[in-house]
């Protein structure tokens, strides 16, 4: 497979190379809380209603910006803004190297491993109730 991100900037991907970039981890879809001190967000196992765990991505995700105001739309320009964004993210990692890693799908052909996914243990929130709080996991745990 050629691989275009080693050919182009990320803002020349057309839509459909730049979608490809996502490994379908979920990761960034967790709902993160800012933490008392200002700047500081923690990452919770939650979920919002919207989100699909058999394929990690988002039921309504051309509408996802109008439903759930909170999502961030990724691109080019914002890249370099989201430190949030996990460690092991592609368009992170990418954009931070400028070359996706050998397990990501575009180099393996192969879908991503539950493992490295949000699959096995998010929760929507419709289902957690009121305390959030109880949610928040560690850095390790992503």
């Amino acid at each position: 497979m050629k691989k275009f991100w080693l050919e182009k900037s990320l803002s020349e991907l057309d839509d459909t190379e730049w979608e490809s970039i996502c490994a379908r981890c979920g990761k960034c879809c967790l709902i993160k809380l800012e933490d008392e001190e200002p700047g500081m967000l923690c990452y919770t196992k939650l979920v919002c209603k919207y989100f699909n765990k058999e394929n990690c991505s988002c039921n309504q995700y051309n509408r996802r910006c109008e439903l759930v105001p909170e999502c961030l739309k990724l691109t080019p320009d914002n890249l370099q803004n989201l430190s949030w964004m996990p460690l092991d993210c592609a368009y992170r990692i990418l954009y931070e190297t400028g070359d996706l890693p050998k397990w990501h799908p575009l180099n393996t052909g192969r879908e991503i491993e539950n493992k490295y996914t949000v699959k096995d243990f998010c929760i929507c929130e419709d289902d957690a109730g009121e305390d959030w709080e109880e949610y928040i996991i560690e850095d390790a745990e992503l």
